[in-house]
């Protein structure tokens, strides 16, 4: 069906899935450092705004939190079932690595996520405090071993191959492999600028429907601050990054470039747009800007960047995908920065809570950051086709022997039970958002103490049904969008 075989439909899943659990682990990670961060702020100036923020976003991030878990044992599993020949070649590096994330990691998380959610009342402040940066710890952590894992697949070191399996001799070659850093940092930032945009879109919804108060007006600032500061960052990590990838994966390079062939001495020229077209072996409609590639990727105006006719056919990656995933993680990137600035712009005119154009585009910008770290994660993978440990073994030796039509019914099984299940989360969490912080009034419980409705120490307790009173509220402003 399609042209496709059974390999093809256990990539689909296997991207199906990742691409799934890797937007909850994302929110995870910021939120979790944003809770810390308003928690010490709390306790520093002991203004209730920080509280109420925290009390609003630690529900949201338990929903997420919990998504991720569940998303992210469905990826461990594939290893086994789909991808064996992988993981019988692999194993002994990429299980570790992903062992010493639960031991670490996961444990850390799970040993003080219970305090940092339901114990605000039952432990000390600093205690609680501690709790909660732990937990953000924990997500740091976390992410360095899963990237190191992915990294030394991308770049591999520190093993050797005996009877056809990978067996480690350096752990810390294998663990702080040559593109490890570079990938740890881009993907951290690109954390915590989506979760700065993620809460940047919600108050600024809630500032468009009329909702003004310092809460709402707290979480625009910090988001628009964090935008201003790190997206620019950001995008010089990943210039770094992309140096790393010349020199390890140059067919990779070349295919997000979508450069075909080097004409004699000539500089690079950088294709802004076009259409790769992998038959024909060239870039159709491309527009180019000369030097700029060759400026770019060597730092230089006379330094040529590896083509992807110097590679054979079977080695080069889809450049048809790759170009345009690259560029649209680049675009939003520099829409980002452009929000960034255009904040402190109002910030200093002082109109950052009142222009509706700026409201709406952090309102309408509020995915970005996901959809960025989708395309390029895209990118990264994609990009390293057709290997699964780049130069060594490839994707069409790694999977299991399923049948073509073993691999529909458990892709079609995936696809029903994500949209159903993750879909119903997302759309609670997004039901939690719009309700907004609560103002407690000064007071350390802000649904508790004498004469008021109590609060279930449950995150999934937060949406009742006062949220559909501003149902129609939100119908208006979705027409006037």
């Amino acid at each position: 069906m399609f042209g496709l075989e059974a390999l093809d439909l256990a990539r689909i899943q296997f991207a199906f899935t990742i691409s799934f659990h890797i937007l909850f682990p994302a929110i995870t990670i910021g939120l979790a450092s944003y809770l810390a961060v308003l928690e010490g702020l709390w306790l520093k100036t002991h203004n209730d705004t920080y509280r109420d923020l925290y009390h609003f976003w630690s529900k949201i991030f338990a929903v997420n939190f919990g998504m991720g878990v569940v998303s992210g044992l469905v990826m461990a599993y594939q290893f086994g079932t789909n991808w064996s020949r992988f993981s019988d070649f692999a194993g002994a590096v990429t299980g570790p690595l992903l062992t010493y994330e639960v031991l670490t990691a996961f444990f850390l998380e799970a040993g003080f996520l219970g305090v940092m959610l339901f114990g605000w009342n039952k432990v000390g402040r600093g205690l609680h405090f501690f709790s909660t940066v732990m937990v953000a710890i924990g997500t740091l952590i976390s992410t360095f071993w899963i990237l190191a894992s992915n990294s030394w697949m991308q770049t591999p070191q520190g093993f050797e191959i005996i009877n056809g399996q990978v067996i480690p001799t350096d752990w810390f070659a294998i663990i702080f492999n040559p593109s490890f850093p570079y990938r740890l940092m881009h993907m951290a930032t690109a954390a915590f600028v989506a979760t700065a945009f993620f809460v940047g879109s919600s108050a600024a919804w809630h500032l468009l429907r009329g909702k003004d108060n310092p809460a709402i007006r707290t979480m625009l600032s910090m988001a628009m601050w964090m935008a201003l500061i790190v997206a620019p960052i950001q995008a010089v990590i990943g210039d770094f990054h992309g140096l790393n990838t010349l020199k390890h994966q140059p067919a990779k390079i070349a295919a997000i470039e979508g450069h075909w062939e080097n004409k004699g001495d000539e500089a690079t020229p950088l294709i802004l747009f076009g259409w790769p077209d992998m038959k024909e072996e060239r870039t159709k409609f491309a527009v180019e800007i000369p030097y700029l590639g060759s400026l770019i990727l060597t730092h230089s105006l006379d330094k040529q960047v590896p083509a992807l006719k110097e590679f054979p056919p079977e080695d080069r990656p889809n450049s048809t995908i790759v170009f345009w995933s690259f560029r649209i993680m680049v675009g939003l990137g520099f829409l980002m920065i452009f929000t960034g600035l255009w904040s402190l712009w109002l910030r200093k005119r002082d109109t950052l809570y009142t222009s509706r154009p700026f409201l709406y585009l952090a309102l309408w910008m509020g995915p970005s950051g996901l959809i960025a770290i989708l395309a390029g994660w895209f990118t990264t993978e994609i990009g390293r086709q057709p290997w699964v440990v780049y130069g060594l073994m490839r994707t069409a030796d790694a999977s299991s022997n399923h049948s073509f039509m073993q691999m529909s019914i458990t892709l079609i099984m995936f696809v029903v039970v994500y949209f159903a299940l993750f879909g119903a989360g997302l759309g609670y969490m997004m039901r939690l958002v719009r309700k907004g912080p609560k103002i407690s009034e000064g007071t350390d419980t802000p649904d508790g103490g004498p004469g008021k409705k109590r609060t279930p120490a449950r995150p999934l307790s937060a949406a009742d049904d006062s949220s559909d009173a501003d149902h129609g509220d939100d119908v208006r402003l979705t027409k006037e969008i």
